[in-house]
């Protein structure tokens, strides 16, 4: 069996060493370097561009405007924007490009785009926050949602609790910023690149430039982190493929930290207003849930966290809606936990506050209030194990026992917090391919992409599980779209998608070479590189020997994981009779001191009912960097935004707070429930890459709640909040 073994990564010592070639690592032989240079102003009009002192530096090429782009064609998502940059004077918003240079050098390309004189015809812009709010178009569903009469019963209910929660815009910073090169041989473009998704760039650039998909070619072996911020096509990648074009050179764009944060997306700040009704015996009656966040003027992104309100507690009445504020800033996008990640905040903020009200244990009141079936549509769940993972959690961190804890240590005030962990399961579909060669090695192809997850451990694990040999005997090539069409990797869909295709391609090439042995179907076995019948005399033949035998040099297995209806997306099991959502339970301990308004993580345990788990130590890993992320969003971070100026500040790392190990306890806990659920995937795994992200900023605010007695409802949890 390799399926369960906790695997050590194989990729790990490539990636600390620096063997891992990323997409700026690419060496392409007369290159041109770009900057890109940036609008000053988050509005007006571009009326000339003055390049002549950029061009007079040495190295510098080319300094392309909008009158060498070429006119897009039109795209749609998953192209993040659907008004492509650079096709007219029009800034919408802050770092937005109006320009790029092509140097010989990276240092002559930067030169020269400080050296691009601008003439700007300003205009009014619209900063973000205290806008008009708007009903934004359900691009993922509908933006509200009703069931009951969630007014009449929240009115009458015995307990009432309403509150704002608020969050701020947050920026992904992933570890490698977007890169792409760009290379033209006749009409054929590769692209290597930063992305989570390498067939979305392939067809958003061949419609961008009016060019057939299948001559563009999308390379991209290691991601260095995404996060979301590398799912969507962003215009960059457009751009650098155009400007290849024009200059008939390779060209190379990697953007800077602080373009980053002009060029792809962040995660919108966030109001949530909660109101919640429930009776004398602490069972809700209503919930109701609304969300304003910032969007861009002239695209729609919805990030749909009232999700987490239609599916978590059972209740009679429910009310959500989704409200966006338009705004002269770049396209918000996905963050790692989208929908439920900002969503669970709210929510389960507000649950910490109406437990106390009702006066029952916060884990008791959840139990109360347990949904055995689907919330807003009454659907079974595929599986659900939240009840063990509340008791294991609770048992773990020994919530029962702890009023009998201290509540001092030294200068520390100790709190203990908890909360419901929740997230939809996306799912896509995605192909694969398993090689069996006369030699006997494996090879596993699919054009899935790896950003760190554990990808490049467990697909070759689930075909040695497959095929019977050790994992380090099975090579993984990904990361190409000339390669079977693996799904995207993100929404932590990668296990149920592309691990299904590998699965069953692994299964077929079984098959194939079972015929070839003349074994009878279904009765095939294989195991330390031999295959044979089930139940039969010996150990069988050699898997090399099947071959030769057959006079076949390999045996090449095709594995689909397919949608109802061939979608090519479901969210939460759409389309089938069960939804598909991944739960757990978030335990925290925190130590506050009041005199310097310092919080500490102490302790945290993780208890999840997500599926199967293929690798339980890169999936114990997943889940304690969840918490730790959680743990940023709760106590540091935030992307400050000036509205005078209608642009971020701090566009470098220098102004980003986020968990280091001195900020993060040694004692995190991760325990997994048993589970299979064969609805999700054929493997019976679900999502878990996401969920360790979620309920836990809840947490560590009900956490200082119970050390302070102070009720934070506006992360991060700074100082200045606990003095």
């Amino acid at each position: 069996m390799s399926i369960g073994e906790p695997l050590p990564r194989p990729d790990g010592r490539d990636k600390v060493t620096g063997r891992a070639r990323y997409a700026a690592d690419q060496e392409v032989a007369g290159l041109l370097h770009a900057a890109l240079v940036g609008a000053p102003t988050p509005s007006g009009t571009v009326t000339a561009i003055d390049g002549r002192e950029a061009l007079a530096t040495a190295g510098v090429a080319r300094v392309l405007t909008a009158a060498d782009m070429p006119r897009f064609g039109p795209v749609a998502p998953p192209s993040a924007v659907s008004k492509l940059p650079m096709q007219d004077g029009t800034i919408r918003h802050e770092g937005q490009p109006v320009a790029i240079v092509l140097a010989e050098t990276l240092e002559a390309a930067e030169c020269g785009a400080g050296l691009v004189r601008l003439t700007i015809e300003p205009a009014p812009f619209r900063p973000q926050g205290g806008g008009e709010v708007a009903v934004p178009p359900g691009i993922y569903g509908p933006v509200t949602f009703t069931k009951g009469d969630p007014d009449a019963a929240f009115l009458a209910a015995e307990h009432q609790h309403i509150a704002e929660y608020r969050q701020p815009s947050r920026h992904h910073n992933p570890m490698e910023p977007s890169a792409t090169i760009a290379v033209w041989e006749g009409e054929n473009l590769t692209l290597y690149d930063s992305v989570q998704h390498g067939y979305s760039v392939q067809a958003i650039v061949a419609a961008a430039l009016n060019i057939r998909p299948e001559r563009v070619r999308v390379i991209s072996p290691h991601t260095g982190g995404g996060f979301g911020a590398k799912g969507f096509v962003w215009p960059h990648e457009i751009l650098t493929a155009a400007a290849a074009r024009v200059a008939r050179r390779p060209v190379k764009l990697a953007l800077s930290r602080a373009q980053m944060y002009a060029n792809v997306g962040f995660q919108p700040n966030m109001v949530h207003r909660m109101a919640l009704g429930a009776g004398r015996n602490g069972r809700l009656t209503a919930i109701k849930h609304e969300v304003e966040h910032v969007t861009a003027l002239s695209d729609d992104f919805v990030e749909m966290a009232t999700a987490a309100s239609r599916g978590t507690y059972a209740s009679p009445a429910i009310f959500t809606a989704q409200k966006v504020e338009r705004a002269n800033v770049n396209m918000p996008t996905a963050m790692r936990a989208p929908w439920e990640g900002p969503g669970l905040w709210g929510l389960e903020s507000a649950i910490d506050e109406l437990a106390h009200a009702v006066g029952q244990d916060p884990l008791d009141f959840r139990l109360a209030n347990y949904a055995e079936t689907d919330p807003a549509t009454g659907k079974p769940w595929s599986s659900k194990k939240l009840r063990e993972a509340y008791e294991e959690g609770a048992r773990l961190f020994g919530w029962r026992e702890r009023a009998g804890r201290p509540k001092r240590d030294g200068p520390w005030t100790l709190g203990f917090g908890m909360a419901t962990c929740s997230m939809g399961a996306f799912r896509f579909p995605s192909q694969a391919q398993v090689r069996i060669k006369a030699d006997g090695s494996v090879t596993v192809e699919t054009g899935c992409h790896d950003i760190g997850t554990g990808t490049l451990t467990i697909f070759p694990q689930i075909a040695a599980d497959v095929l019977g040999l050790p994992p380090d005997k099975v090579e993984l090539i990904m990361g190409d779209t000339r390669l079977p069409q693996g799904g995207p990797t993100y929404g932590s869909s990668s296990t149920m998608g592309v691990g299904a295709s590998v699965l069953r391609a692994a299964e077929n090439a079984r098959e194939l070479l079972g015929r070839l042995a003349n074994l009878p179907a279904g009765e095939v076995v294989m195991k330390d590189g031999r295959i044979g019948r089930r139940g039969g005399l010996g150990a069988g033949v050699p898997i090399g020997d099947a071959l030769r035998t057959a006079g076949v040099g390999e045996v090449v297995g095709k594995g689909r994981f397919t949608l109802p209806g061939d979608a090519p997306f479901n969210a939460d099991g759409e389309g089938t009779p069960h939804t598909i959502r991944t739960f757990g339970a978030v335990f925290i301990e925190v130590g506050v001191d009041c005199e310097l308004g310092l919080l500490r993580l102490r302790r945290a345990v993780g208890s999840y009912s997500a599926g199967r788990v293929i690798n339980p130590r890169t999936a114990r890993a997943q889940m304690t960097g969840g918490i730790i992320w959680g743990w940023g969003m709760a106590a540091m971070e935030a992307s400050p935004y000036e509205k005078k100026l209608g642009r971020w500040l701090s566009k470098n790392l220098a102004g980003v707070a986020i968990p280091v190990n001195a900020d993060i306890a040694g004692d995190i806990q991760i325990h997994f429930v048993d589970e299979f659920d064969p609805h999700a995937s054929p493997l019976g795994a679900k999502g878990i890459g996401e969920l360790g992200a979620t309920g836990v900023a809840a947490a560590v605010a009900s956490a200082v709640f119970d050390a302070t007695g102070k009720r934070i409802r506006e992360l991060p949890i700074t100082p200045g909040k606990l003095v």
